[in-house]
């Protein structure tokens, strides 16, 4: 990006998530993506493999804002901006779940403070409670990657938006990384195993 004339970054991933990330050439692309972005014209998808069994996809429509004892972390509060997330059950596990989250707004963490606030916080969050639930019987290589997963198990996986010069409607998909990929091989074993 250093050789890309006054660059801007549209929107910002949380640290540790992979995935995609929008980052204009121009400044008078990124106004224009920043505002498809606040016009809610722009479409995020991400996966998560979060801990619970949901039982069918949702959607969570509950404000965020600073949490009111830690200044690090964001909270479900009366007093916060709107804040919508739907998702869906990919894949279901013995102990967890494979989602795929749609945001209407960005606000930010709010994937994974509107999980945590269902009950169902993502795998490896160290801010949100993400402690790994051990299966009964789960083999000791799913118990290791459970308990010392390095981040929140999210990941930016889809992205459209019309382009601000074209008028394109553009679309691009990241695949999974390879740790959320062994992350979920190790589940899915584990799942079958215990059939």
């Amino acid at each position: 990006l250093a050789e890309v004339p006054r660059a801007g970054i549209v929107h910002r991933l949380d640290k540790d998530t992979t995935g995609l990330m929008m980052v204009a050439k121009t400044l008078p692309a990124q106004t224009v993506l920043v505002e498809q972005l606040q016009a809610r014209t722009v479409s995020r998808q991400y996966d998560a493999v979060v801990i619970g069994k949901p039982v069918a996809g949702s959607t969570i429509d509950a404000p965020i804002g600073r949490h009111p004892k830690d200044r690090k972390r964001q909270a479900v509060t009366a007093s916060g901006k709107p804040a919508v997330t739907h998702f869906r059950v990919v894949e279901r596990f013995r102990a967890h779940t494979h989602v795929r989250c749609q945001l209407e707004t960005g606000r930010t963490h709010q994937i994974r403070v509107h999980m945590a606030h269902a009950r169902y916080p993502l795998i490896g969050d160290p801010l949100y409670s993400g402690r790994a639930k051990l299966p009964p019987g789960a083999a000791g290589p799913l118990k290791e990657i459970l308990r010392e997963f390095p981040r929140q198990a999210l990941h930016a996986r889809k992205l459209s938006f019309v382009h601000p010069v074209s008028g394109e409607t553009l679309t691009f998909q990241a695949d999974l990384p390879d740790d959320l990929l062994m992350l979920l091989d190790y589940l899915r074993e584990d799942s079958e195993t215990m059939r």
